[in-house]
Formats: C-alpha cells, structure tokens, sequence
C-alpha cells in the first residue's frame, strides 16, 4: 500500500497544484484507510485512496470557497461608535443585545471560539490550542459565528 503514496502524491499535486495540500490529503486518505473497519473488505485499496482523496480534495475546496465568501476579517471592519451621542449609545446597547441573543443560540464550542477571537484578539494557533481542536476547526467556528450573527441581526433588524 505505501507503493501508492508516492504515486497519489504526484496525481494530487497535477489536480491541485499545491504539493504540500496533495500531501496532507494523500496523509488524510491513509488515515481514513486504516481506521476503515472493514479494511480487509476492500477489494481494491488503491481505488479506495484515490476516491477518499478526491472527495477529501472536494471538500477542501468547498470550505476554501465558503472562507472566501465570508472573510474573516469583515467584523473587524465594523463601524466605531461615537461614545458621546447618546443616541448612537442606544442603538449600539441594544444591537450588543441583539448580538448577545445571537450568540447565545450557537453551540458552546463554536461561540467560545467566536468570542476567543472578536473579544480577545487570540490567533486561530491560539484558539485550536485552547480548545484542543484543529485550526480548520477554529476558522469554521468562527465563520459560521459570524455568518449566523449577521443573519439573526438583519432578521431582527427588520
């Protein structure tokens, strides 16, 4: 089986163009193999790593694209308030509650991760070594955190 490493390394970086991703796929695709519980079903080991690195290729594709429509960096952007009119004071309090009710729908872990990074300014490094998961994880987390938040914003806006 470690003949075909080598072999889906090379067929990964001509589809992604990207050695060291095919590499973490090609890993990905042994793993997913090994842990296979019926390993000694398959018939054909060799289509079975192709096929679980293609999908795994996929699905990296996916999130990349979901990371591209939803940048991170977009709430920092956010309008600053002026601390001294009171009606901007207002409106600003009851969107902070808004927020509140938003985030307080979201999983714990995926609101831990949000607030690890809006609140206290942690790196994604930081946030996956705090909350024992992967970086991968932290973006997702906080994108989907994000995404949500603005959805519930703009449905109570309204």
């Amino acid at each position: 089986m470690i003949q075909h490493y080598q072999e889906l390394i090379r067929y990964l970086s001509r589809r992604l163009g990207d050695r060291q991703t095919a590499a973490d796929l090609a890993q990905e695709s042994f793993l997913r193999l090994l842990e296979h519980k019926t390993m000694d079903a398959i018939e054909q080991p060799r289509a079975f790593l192709f096929r679980t690195a293609i999908n795994l290729s996929i699905d990296q594709y996916r999130r990349a694209r979901i990371r591209t429509e939803e940048p991170l960096e977009c709430l920092d952007q956010e309008k600053r308030i002026d601390d001294c009119d009171p009606q901007s004071q207002a409106s600003h309090a009851q969107q902070l509650g808004l927020l509140r009710r938003a985030l307080d729908e979201l999983p714990p872990a995926c609101r831990q991760a949000f607030l690890l990074r809006k609140l206290e300014g942690c790196s994604h490094v930081e946030i996956a070594e705090r909350m024992g998961i992967s970086h991968s994880m932290v973006e997702k987390h906080v994108v989907n955190a994000m995404r949500h938040c603005r959805t519930r914003l703009r449905q109570w806006g309204d």
